[in-house]
């Protein structure tokens, strides 16, 4: 068995399961299936790599903007922004589902939500086929709203804590921007796709005919 492979939980068996079915009736239909996977070990780097031109530009913005009061740090700021990043985290996939689950045809009921416990990684993952558009919309929508949202609000607000927890979730939302790319980046002559969470890596699977 390839060191790389984990093995797979009772829910991301049934996944795969209703996800081999799905794939089945797709190419009975004339759609081929294209997976994009992302490789967990190098995106663990690189996706926090490419973040850091987002977070420095944040960065300058909100010194040029407001400077930094470094008396704001104490041991109370360390708890607080540590709580709030968990209270965040989980929220980084609410975002995720509640975007997708706006889109798919079942709503929530097609949005899953579980953790990975060997590296310690919440998820969230949509059964159901989307647009490239909407898939695309619920990948980016969590960094958008808590690094981009949080950070505009920082700024005007000269919020310190705020300024951090934006800089985490920019940070954060690095696995997220590599699956971004890798939709803009696909290049297809088919007329008709689809974009779909893959069932148990991570990743997306592009049905198109």
């Amino acid at each position: 068995m390839d060191k790389d492979k984990r093995k797979l939980t009772e829910k991301e068996l049934n996944r795969k399961e209703n996800f081999e079915k799905f794939n089945s009736q797709m190419q009975q239909n004339g759609y081929k299936t294209k997976n994009m996977i992302l490789n967990i070990r190098r995106a663990n780097y690189l996706g926090p790599l490419s973040m850091l031109p987002f977070m420095a530009f944040i960065f300058w913005i909100y010194y040029y903007v407001n400077g930094f009061d470094l008396e704001e740090l104490s041991l109370g700021f360390v708890v607080v922004a540590f709580v709030l990043i968990l209270c965040l985290t989980i929220l980084h996939e609410l975002i995720h589902g509640i975007t997708w689950g706006i889109f798919a045809k079942n709503h929530l009921h097609s949005i899953d939500f579980g953790i990975i416990w060997s590296s310690f990684s919440p998820y969230c993952t949509c059964s159901e086929p989307l647009k490239k558009w909407k898939y695309l919309l619920g990948v980016a929508m969590p960094t958008l709203v808590l690094g981009g949202g949080v950070a505009v609000v920082a700024v005007i607000t000269n919020q310190l804590l705020l300024f951090f927890l934006a800089e985490v979730m920019i940070l954060a939302g690095g696995g997220d921007f590599l699956i971004i790319l890798k939709i803009l980046l696909y290049r297809t002559d088919k007329q008709e796709s689809v974009y779909c969470d893959h069932p148990y890596e991570c990743g997306f699977v592009v049905f198109e005919k």
